[in-house]
């Protein structure tokens, strides 16, 4: 996953669904993009002032889902899992149509567009990847909430853990490091919610196209989803899933060791403000000549280039 050069989708390729919260049919296509562009997002069906950004700068509201919002209060939600699914495939610059102001919520996971996207492939550009390399440990305490980086050797490892009053969520853990693990069970978990609580969302004007199709329902100790979890931790790992997407929104892939107690969207946000705030936490770089391979622990070459 520790590429030279950036990378971006081969051709097009192009999604259809329905928005999680609003209810309507939405649909993507994922067009290449240039060097150094990152991902930005194009709302097709406005004429005008329709570019954002994917920046943690841009993050105008992460309640339930993390939505983008540029100067001329253009919108983007439920980006999150798309963002990951680019992370999981190495896609750095891309350009993202959009005919609505949600990204469908396909099965609620990120397995759909990895499968497409895979499909497709990637090409090299002739840019480096640009790295973020922890320095100095960075930690931040939100009431129960809490998370925290501290350097790591040449990747991102996240450690994340739950404390539900749920019975069948309880205090899952899973630790998860991007560059060696198989990250299937990551991709494949899907979002989740307490059937209690379904009401409650419905209140806020969310989840208007929420369904067992697209999310995990918890009913006290049972899941109310036919074919029931894909995964021991799925809960946990569609958390670790959310953060991926979150972090990509830093405009660098992260090398540091990430701890999370009870995070989501918000805290991500906060966090990465927080730390792209702390300057003398972290250097940026880009690898010199060599590739570190997934699933290996051998560094092949640690020289690199130091950007600052």
């Amino acid at each position: 996953m520790l590429e030279i050069f950036q990378k971006t989708i081969n051709k097009p390729v192009k999604f259809v669904g329905v928005g999680l919260h609003t209810g309507k049919k939405s649909e993507i296509t994922i067009f290449p993009g240039e060097a150094n562009q990152g991902v930005v997002f194009k709302r097709k069906d406005l004429k005008s002032n329709n570019l954002i950004i994917a920046s943690y700068k841009n993050v105008s509201s992460a309640k339930l889902c993390t939505t983008l919002e540029n100067a001329y209060g253009t919108k983007v939600s439920t980006v999150e899992h798309l963002l990951a699914a680019l992370y999981i495939s190495e896609i750095d610059n891309a350009v993202i149509e959009v005919n609505s102001e949600e990204v469908p919520i396909m099965d609620g996971s990120a397995k759909e567009f990895l499968k497409k996207i895979n499909e497709t492939g990637t090409k090299k550009l002739d840019s480096k990847r640009k790295y973020l390399k922890v320095l100095e440990a960075v930690h931040l305490v939100d009431g129960t909430r809490k998370i925290s980086i501290e350097p790591n050797k040449n990747s991102l490892e996240v450690d994340f853990q739950l404390d539900y009053k749920n019975k069948l969520i309880g205090n899952q853990r899973n630790v998860i490091n991007f560059l060696t693990d198989d990250l299937e069970d990551v991709y494949n978990s899907r979002t989740f919610c307490l059937f209690e609580d379904i009401e409650k969302i419905k209140k806020l004007g969310l989840a208007k196209g929420g369904s067992l199709e697209n999310a995990i329902v918890v009913d006290q100790e049972k899941v109310l989803n036919g074919d029931g979890l894909r995964n021991q931790k799925e809960f946990v790992n569609h958390k670790i899933l959310d953060l991926a997407g979150d972090f990509l929104l830093s405009g660098y892939r992260i090398i540091g060791k990430v701890t999370c107690f009870q995070g989501g969207h918000e805290l991500s946000n906060m966090f990465l403000r927080k730390l792209m705030s702390t300057k003398n936490s972290y250097t940026t770089l880009e690898l010199d000549f060599k590739i570190i391979s997934k699933k290996s622990n051998l560094l092949h070459s640690d020289r690199v280039a130091v950007n600052g």
